[in-house]
């Protein structure tokens, strides 16, 4: 009888999981490969060969005939580039090989990657490494291997090579800050996270109508529709039957790769949803992540949809974010930001919890540049996502405790006690201690923290090795105090009283929406990064190049390749999207209000030629499309000169990049502006492109 396909049994069917690992590798290479994943241990090349055969016979097994290193190059996608397993014999056979060398190294072309000028055309050699510590999987017949990425020159050109150092930096401070509170168990800390991905889903025959979305992931033009997300009925509402069964089958082609989706609702937006994974280890999550977003657009056009993630695609409604719930946990399983029932007494908790605070405030410059990116300017600081200030919720119950500490010393913490409904039948809740606030962009939320600001389409490489880097900074010094002090338990209770004292002003549990905020936190300190080209900045900071150079995570090197990277990519995204809208303006919407206009003023020649009747309704509407028309050709030859002025902008990338934010961009502001309000009197038979009433509600 054949087993049923359910959730247990189909969950990992195509991982080379540790359960694999075991029942196909000899004892002693199982044990050594463990130690590296669990330990950190440099890995033994003398056991890849017998590594790599076991995966090629279980990936044939699995239908496999090629192999793949997959990695994440600077573009914020993966990259792969596919080998067949054959080796010839002779003229005519081959067998299936796959060696040791091949597992662990791969030289994919690392000239036409971005460098931010570490490669040139001619310097093409690039290395891909093996990271054992995140799974190998089959796909699409092929076996994919999680690499890092490096040039020629060692350089590191990808997002996972930096997060891993980011991840071995901090599980060495925190390690340190450990034994020093008298843990004498645990030898690594990791950082885990489980991310919550939204999303749009619109259908395929609208999307491939709208130039805008197919070259940028966002629409350039569009009129507000008469229904946005104003009765919120779409909010967790009844998944419509199509929408289910793609999600249905996300959920499976996910499960097959040992991605743990777990939560799937209607998000706040209309044609907006949201996925969430449970919680791993920030590198394997960060893979993950990188699978769910794909896995998300190649379901999509199964179901005749098409997955939008920008954070953006439509103005005036809600955009999309990503959530990326951060925490620190021990090998002996300790989850070092878990407060207990007594917080207030709990020494380790209150050291971590003060660490991640004080790195928040210090580094919120840092913090901001890794949630910038052109997508995420338009919706930061909206009615929908937290403004561009970074600051902490920490709820009632901490915020007292640290006001207790404070002012002398912590004697309680406040408890949630019980919440009566008021109905016999339903039985009384525990209440949290504290509410939540989904306006924080970086909250507490129980056991971990949330940052709310992350992009939607971006991997979260960068904010975790951000987190990760100033959070290990904060614990090196709390390192080096508590080895020089004559008692640690003083030592640290003085420690989280400077905190309290000198971070403070990062502590906010108010509407971080409100325009109060913005003033409060002016009158605070707190900067107020308002765009991608100014928060980029942070990046080359002093302060911050010395900071990942002190805990090896990034050159100085690195990080100014990443610096132009970051211009360019800025560059590069306007430059499309104003071109896009020229495309678009000239050969679509100029033409169609053209023709319509031709149509009124035809209609009022043919009602003069037979009668006197006053045609003033059709004057009026032929006045307002003469002047839109005017007003359409007038925004044209602005972008138009905007672009070609571009390259006498200045001699720096960054002065290129100033230039498209407050010129190019400017212009592309005033075209949409004039194109939008023509769409609202252009009859529909002559308007060119699918409106957001026909986009949204139409799924």
């Amino acid at each position: 009888m054949e087993t049923p396909n359910t959730v247990d049994t189909l969950f990992g069917e195509n991982v080379f999981s540790d359960a694999v690992m075991r029942e196909r590798l000899p004892k002693n290479i199982y044990k050594a490969l463990r130690k590296t994943i669990d330990n950190g241990l440099p890995l033994d090349p003398s056991i890849a060969d017998v590594v790599a055969n076991a995966m090629k016979d279980w990936a044939i097994e699995k239908g496999a005939t090629h192999f793949t290193h997959w990695f994440q190059p600077m573009t914020g996608v993966t990259a792969e580039k596919h080998d067949a397993f054959i080796s010839p014999i002779g003229n005519e056979k081959v067998i299936l090989e796959f060696s040791g060398k091949e597992l662990i190294k791969g030289e994919p072309d690392a000239s036409s990657f971005p460098s931010g000028g570490l490669r040139a055309t001619f310097e093409a050699r690039g290395y891909t490494v093996w990271d054992c510590t995140s799974p190998v999987f089959v796909k699409d017949n092929s076996l994919y291997i999680p690499t890092a990425f490096c040039s020629y020159t060692g350089e590191a050109l990808d997002k996972k090579t930096p997060l891993l150092r980011s991840m071995e930096a901090l599980s060495k401070q925190a390690v340190r800050v450990l034994r020093l509170l008298g843990n004498t168990t645990a030898t690594r800390v990791t950082t885990t996270v489980g991310p919550e991905q939204e999303y749009f889903l619109i259908d395929k025959t609208m999307y491939d109508q709208r130039k805008d979305l197919i070259m940028t992931g966002r629409t350039l033009f569009g009129a507000k529709p008469p229904k946005g997300q104003e009765l919120e009925d779409h909010y967790f509402g009844n998944l419509k039957e199509r929408i289910s069964k793609f999600m249905q089958e996300v959920d499976r082609e996910l499960w097959k790769l040992g991605v743990t989706a777990k939560t799937k609702h209607n998000e706040v937006a209309p044609a907006q949803h949201e996925i969430a994974t449970i919680y791993n280890t920030t590198n394997i999550a960060t893979d993950h992540n990188q699978l769910v977003m794909e896995t998300l657009r190649k379901v999509a056009l199964r179901h005749g949809l098409v997955c939008l993630l920008h954070e953006k695609p439509f103005a005036g409604v809600n955009g999309s974010g990503k959530h990326n719930n951060w925490s620190m946990s021990t090998d002996d399983g300790q989850n070092l930001l878990e407060p207990g029932h007594t917080p207030h007494e709990n020494e380790q908790f209150l050291l971590f919890l003060a660490a991640v605070i004080e790195a928040v405030d210090e580094y919120a410059d840092l913090l901001r540049m890794s949630a910038a990116n052109p997508g995420n300017d338009h919706r930061l600081g909206a009615n929908e996502a937290p403004p561009a200030i970074i600051s902490i919720f920490l709820g009632e119950q901490l915020t007292d405790i640290l006001e207790q500490l404070e002012n002398g010393g912590a004697k309680s913490s406040k408890t949630g006690g019980e919440l009566k409904i008021g109905v016999t039948t339903l039985p009384p809740l525990p209440k949290d201690t504290t509410d939540r606030n989904r306006t924080s962009p970086f909250a507490f939320t129980g056991n971990k923290f949330e940052f709310r600001m992350v992009p939607s389409s971006a991997s979260i490489a960068g904010p975790n090795t951000v987190l990760n880097t100033i959070v290990a900074e904060t614990l090196s010094r709390v390192a080096d105090r508590l080895e020089k002090a004559s008692n640690v338990d003083e030592e640290v209770q003085k420690y989280i009283k400077e905190v309290i004292k000198n971070h403070k002003r990062i502590i906010f549990n108010g509407n971080n929406y409100s325009a109060e905020w913005v003033a409060e936190a002016e009158k605070r300190g707190l900067p107020n990064i308002s765009s991608t080209v100014a928060a980029i900045q942070a990046l080359v900071a002093e302060k911050n190049v010395k900071l990942f150079e002190k805990h090896q995570v990034l050159t100085p090197v690195e990080i100014h390749a990443r610096y132009e990277i970051h211009l360019e990519n800025y560059i590069k995204t306007i430059n499309i999207e104003a071109l896009t809208m020229l495309d678009m303006a000239k050969r679509q919407i100029l033409p169609a209000v053209i023709e319509y206009s031709s149509v009124v003023a035809g209609s009022i020649s043919a009602i003069k030629a037979v009668s006197d009747v006053k045609v003033t309704a059709q004057e009026k509407l032929l006045g307002q499309l003469t002047e839109g028309l005017n007003g359409l050709s007038k925004a044209i030859e602005m972008l138009e000169k905007a672009l070609e002025n571009a390259e006498e902008a200045g001699e720096s990338t960054l002065a290129h990049a100033e230039y498209y934010r407050d010129v190019v961009f400017s212009a592309m502001k005033d075209l949409r502006a004039v194109a939008d309000q023509l769409e609202t009197i252009v009859s529909e038979e002559y308007w060119p492109i699918p409106t957001y009433a026909d986009i949204l509600f139409n799924v």
